[in-house]
């Protein structure tokens, strides 16, 4: 049985990179590619594809929520996502979001074909790292001490927030980019500070400028 594929990616000559890798898979066949938002929907407007490969990197916009809206509309799609982005922040979000699994940009070709047909065979795709870090904080056996390990605090909204900052949108560019309030924007920017405990909002800003470059 054929598995019809689509890949949203914000970098082109990567899509194109990964659909030769995936065509080189028996009965595997990529039917559309989108580099944003608009360009994924109206492609789920045409297609149903039975897997959806996704970036969470996709310019200044989320990859998260994308997941979320490709659920709503076909929910039978399965999600993959492949990032940049460091799956010790964002595996668990991902699958929370909808995703049946999660992999990085770093790993071998090999890796990715494996993480594409656990996906589209139902099952779960995780890293045996990430996979081992789930079982040991559910379990309290461990602790993250890295200088960016609050930020799994954070909640979707607010990672969507802060990496906007770190991207540097002002409050008012941010609240018409969400279709929030000026207001909203404040008080989750209140809530981040607290959270990461910054002192000011010159603080919060550097340690969103750091965390951007360090995630994507």
């Amino acid at each position: 049985m054929s598995c019809n594929v689509i890949i949203i990616d914000d970098h082109p000559l990567f899509s194109r990179g990964l659909s030769q890798l995936i065509e080189t898979q028996k009965d595997y066949k990529v039917i559309g590619m989108a580099k944003d938002r608009n360009e994924a929907l109206s492609l789920l407007d045409t297609t149903t594809p039975d897997l959806a490969i996704v970036d969470l990197n996709l310019g200044q916009e989320d990859g998260l929520e994308l997941i979320k809206d490709i659920i709503v509309i076909h929910p039978q799609t399965k999600i993959l996502v492949l990032s940049m982005h460091d799956e010790r922040f964002y595996a668990e979000r991902a699958i929370k979001a909808g995703a049946k699994g999660y992999i990085m940009k770093e790993e071998a070709e090999s890796q990715v074909i494996n993480a594409i047909k656990t996906v589209t065979s139902g099952e779960i795709y995780l890293s045996e790292n990430e996979k081992n870090r789930i079982k040991e904080l559910s379990q309290g056996t461990t602790s993250e001490n890295g200088s960016f390990d609050s930020i799994s605090t954070l909640s979707d909204r607010q990672l969507q927030i802060f990496t906007l900052v770190g991207k540097g949108l002002g409050t008012v560019e941010i609240a018409k980019k969400l279709n929030l309030s000026i207001k909203t924007i404040d008080t989750h920017k209140e809530n981040i500070k607290a959270k990461l405990h910054c002192a000011s909002s010159a603080e919060l800003r550097q340690m969103a400028i750091e965390w951007t470059n360090k995630a994507v």
